[in-house]
């Protein structure tokens, strides 16, 4: 008999972290969609991420992850934040991020958590080069693209030097990378915790 309260105990635990569980995702999502459209929205028409935005999903990063897991969800939250952070830093110290991306996916990191990050940054980063390809391609910049690449993969050869590039003056020939990380995202947290 007293097995038996154990094995119902344990069911409605799992149960009530099951359904915790999609409550978190349903927030997540309802978090990262307006702040995708938003963020696409601002850095297409103005290349341009507003720190506010990143503030305003960071903070709520960290108040989903704690209200729903106490410190142990923070901890959480602050270790995706950091580990974002540092993987997109990375990319802006070889030229391919801005600041304001590194900025973003940190701020997501602390929405989805440490354990979603490196596969939504592989996401991501997947998700960039669809977009980077469209827009050399709508550009007609593939042979100098192409070009660029070569050498920077050469640049990762010992003895070699990874080579920068100096930004265009035209800010419409730069990737809106904002989009990418926006929508990598919700196709991460779509794929990986759906």
């Amino acid at each position: 008999m007293g097995s038996g309260v154990l094995s119902n105990f344990h069911f409605h635990h799992l149960r009530l972290e099951a359904i915790t569980m999609s409550y978190q995702l349903i927030i997540n999502f309802t978090l990262l969609i307006p702040l995708a459209a938003v963020i696409a929205y601002y850095d297409v028409r103005y290349r341009r991420i507003p720190n506010r935005l990143v503030l305003a999903a960071l903070v709520s990063g960290l108040a989903v992850n704690a209200i729903f897991d106490g410190w142990r969800g923070m901890r959480v939250s602050v270790i995706g934040c950091a580990f974002a952070f540092g993987l997109m830093l990375i990319m802006h110290v070889f030229g391919a991020m801005g600041a304001a991306d590194v900025k973003l996916f940190a701020a997501i990191g602390a929405i989805i958590g440490a354990h979603l990050v490196l596969s939504t940054f592989s996401v991501v980063i997947i998700t960039g080069g669809v977009l980077a390809v469209f827009s050399m391609l709508r550009a007609g910049t593939s042979r100098v693209t192409m070009q660029r690449v070569l050498l920077i993969l050469a640049g990762l050869l010992p003895g070699w030097k990874i080579p920068r590039f100096p930004a265009p003056a035209d800010r419409s020939q730069t990737i809106p990378y904002g989009v990418a990380i926006a929508l990598g995202s919700l196709i991460s947290l779509f794929i990986f915790r759906a």
